[in-house]
C-alpha cells in the first residue's frame, strides 16, 4: 500500500458519507483507500466512536482511527433546515450517498430517496445501512453487531462443544456488512455506466449476517439437524482443528484424502492412511476424537514452529496460533504491506492489491470538522456563507456536547 498521493481505481468518484460507528465507515474507508473522495459528515456531537477507548491518540480512539483514513471531516447539523440545504448542495456533485440513520430519519428530514433524492439527483446512488431494514416484522428496529450475531445464529455455533452461546470476538457482522456494501456500491456504479441512472441500495446487518452463516444453514437445510458449536473443529472436514505440539498450538487443515496422506507421511504415521477409522473424510469426521488423539500423540514430541514449516513446504495448510502482537510483528504481514506507518499513524494496510492502481493513504484519519471550511469552499460556498453557517452552528469545526 502506497503512502502517497495516488488517484487509484476510484479516482474522481465523490462519496458523501453520513455514516458512523463501523459498517458504513469501514465501507467508505475501503472505497477511499482506492481513490474515492470521501466527505465524512458528522453530527454536532461527532461520530461516537471517537470516544470508544482507551486507547486514544490526541483525543480520538484507536477504534475510530482504524476505519476512518482517506476521508475529510465536516461537522454539519442535519436537524436544521440550513444543514440539510448544505447537504443538498453537496449532493449535486456526488456519485454516492452512504448513511446508517435509523430507517425513516432521512424521510423525516425531507431527504428520502423515493420522495426527493431520486428525482432531484437521478444519477445518485443512495446506500442505506440499517439493522433490519424499514419493513417486515423487525423493520425499523435498532440493530447492533452483537444483537445481529445472536439473532442470525452466530452465537449458537460459536464456542466449544457444549458451551454457552458465545459472541465472536470480531465485529464481523458490521465489517461484513461494510464489505457487502462496498461491493454493492461498485456494482451500482458499474450498472450506472450502462443506464446512466442511480439507485437505492437497501443493506442490512441482518441480511448480511444470515448470508454468512455457511455452512451451517446449508447443513441444516439438507440434514434437518440444528448445528451447534464445535470449538475449533470444522463441522464438515477433519482434520481441520487446533492441535497441541511440544511448544505451541497449531492449526492443521487437511480437506481431502491426498492432504491426509501427506500429513500422515510427514508425521511418520503412514499406518493411519489406511486405518479404517480414517480412510475417507466422512470417516475422519465421525471419528474426529480418535483422529485428534493419534495426531497429537506425534505432534507433542515435535516443535510446533518446525513442524509448521515442514508441513507447509509439503503443501499442507498449517500455521501456528498467533496473538495480535505476533500478527503485527510477523515478517509476512510486513511483506504483504499489511502494516503501514505514517507519522503517528500505525494501521493495517489494504488487502485489495492492484498492479496499476494500488491503494494509497492520501489522508490520515481526520480530526472532527477539520475540513469543514475547506470543503465548503471547494463546493463553491462564499466566505460570507461559511461564516454565517459557523456562527449559527449549522457548520461546525469543533464537537458539541
Amino acid at each position: 500500500m502506497q503512502i502517497k498521493s495516488n488517484e487509484g481505481a476510484l479516482g474522481g468518484k465523490l462519496i458523501i458519507d453520513l455514516s458512523r460507528v463501523l459498517g458504513g465507515p469501514y465501507c467508505t474507508q475501503i472505497l477511499g483507500d482506492h481513490g474515492a473522495e470521501i466527505v465524512k459528515i458528522e453530527p454536532p456531537s461527532g461520530d461516537e466512536t471517537r470516544d470508544w477507548g482507551p486507547p486514544f491518540h490526541e483525543g480520538d480512539s484507536a477504534y475510530f482511527i482504524g476505519v476512518n483514513r482517506n476521508k475529510r471531516s465536516m461537522g454539519l447539523d442535519l436537524t436544521r433546515d440550513a444543514g440539510r440545504a448544505v447537504l443538498l448542495r453537496l449532493l449535486e456533485k456526488a456519485d454516492v450517498l452512504i448513511e446508517n440513520f435509523k430507517p425513516g430519519t432521512m424521510e423525516k428530514w425531507g431527504l428520502g430517496y423515493q420522495e426527493v433524492l431520486k428525482d432531484k439527483f437521478p444519477a445518485l446512488i443512495h446506500c442505506r445501512i440499517s439493522g433490519f431494514g424499514s419493513d417486515g416484522p423487525w423493520g425499523g428496529f435498532p440493530g447492533y453487531d452483537a444483537i445481529i450475531q445472536a439473532m442470525a445464529g452466530w452465537f449458537s455455533i460459536n464456542g466449544e462443544a457444549g458451551s454457552n452461546p458465545t459472541r465472536l470476538g470480531l465485529a464481523a457482522v458490521d465489517m461484513g456488512t461494510g464489505l457487502y456494501s462496498a461491493i454493492a456500491v461498485l456494482m451500482a456504479l458499474a450498472e450506472r455506466e450502462k443506464s446512466g441512472a442511480g439507485q437505492y441500495l437497501d443493506m442490512t446487518l441482518y441480511d448480511c449476517a444470515v448470508s454468512l452463516m455457511h455452512p451451517h444453514i446449508p447443513n441444516y437445510n439438507f440434514s434437518g439437524k440444528i448445528p451447534g458449536p464445535t470449538g475449533n473443529a470444522h463441522p464438515n472436514i477433519s482434520p481441520y482443528d487446533t492441535f497441541r505440539t511440544r511448544t505451541v498450538d497449531i492449526f492443521i487443515g487437511a480437506g481431502n484424502n491426498r492432504a491426509w496422506a501427506k500429513l500422515c507421511q510427514a508425521l511418520g504415521r503412514t499406518e493411519l492412511i489406511d486405518d479404517a477409522r480414517f480412510v475417507n473424510n466422512i470417516d475422519r469426521v465421525n471419528n474426529r476424537g480418535a483422529l485428534k488423539d493419534e495426531i497429537e500423540a506425534s505432534l507433542q514430541q515435535i516443535d510446533g514452529h518446525e513442524i509448521c514449516a515442514t508441513l507447509a513446504r509439503a503443501g499442507l495448510a498449517v500455521g501456528p496460533i498467533h496473538n495480535t502482537q505476533q500478527v503485527v510483528d510477523h515478517p509476512h504481514t510486513h511483506h504483504r504491506g499489511m502494516s503501514v506507518e505514517q507519522d503517528w499513524y500505525k494501521m493495517t494496510g489494504t488487502p485489495i492489491k492492484f498492479s496499476r492502481t494500488p491503494g494509497a493513504i492520501r489522508h490520515l484519519p481526520p480530526k472532527y470538522g477539520e475540513h469543514s471550511e475547506e470543503l465548503l469552499r471547494e463546493f463553491g460556498f462564499e466566505d460570507a456563507e461559511i461564516t454565517r453557517l459557523l456562527a449559527e452552528k449549522t457548520l461546525l469545526n469543533t464537537r458539541q456536547d
